[in-house]
């Protein structure tokens, strides 16, 4: 059976930043296009908590956890850049894990 790689982060955010949280985690944020300029990403999911407005999980999916590690290697300064762009719209960041993801 193959697998994919899916990360997982969770974020509370400021009430005032909601709108641009969305903007920048949302499927069309610079997030995404990112993460589209390497090859093995899937996708990225944003998702948030009907019972907590200010919580928001994402789920990032590559084709393989090496995928992953060259994009993180390969694109390390523009992802700390706008890692560090972002710290304003949150006011929690945690990763919820690395998982195999079963595929058919």
């Amino acid at each position: 059976m193959a697998m994919h790689y899916t990360y997982l982060w969770e974020f509370h955010i400021d009430r005032t930043r909601k709108d641009a949280f969305e903007r920048h985690y949302g499927p069309r944020g610079p997030w995404v296009a990112l993460f589209r300029q390497a090859p093995g990403f899937i996708e990225t999911l944003l998702l948030r908590d009907p019972a907590n407005p200010l919580r928001y999980v994402t789920v990032d999916r590559w084709q393989s956890a090496e995928a992953y590690r060259t994009f993180r290697s390969t694109f390390a300064v523009s992802y700390a850049e706008l890692d560090a762009h972002c710290q304003e719209l949150t006011t929690k960041e945690l990763s919820l894990g690395q998982f195999d993801e079963f595929i058919e």
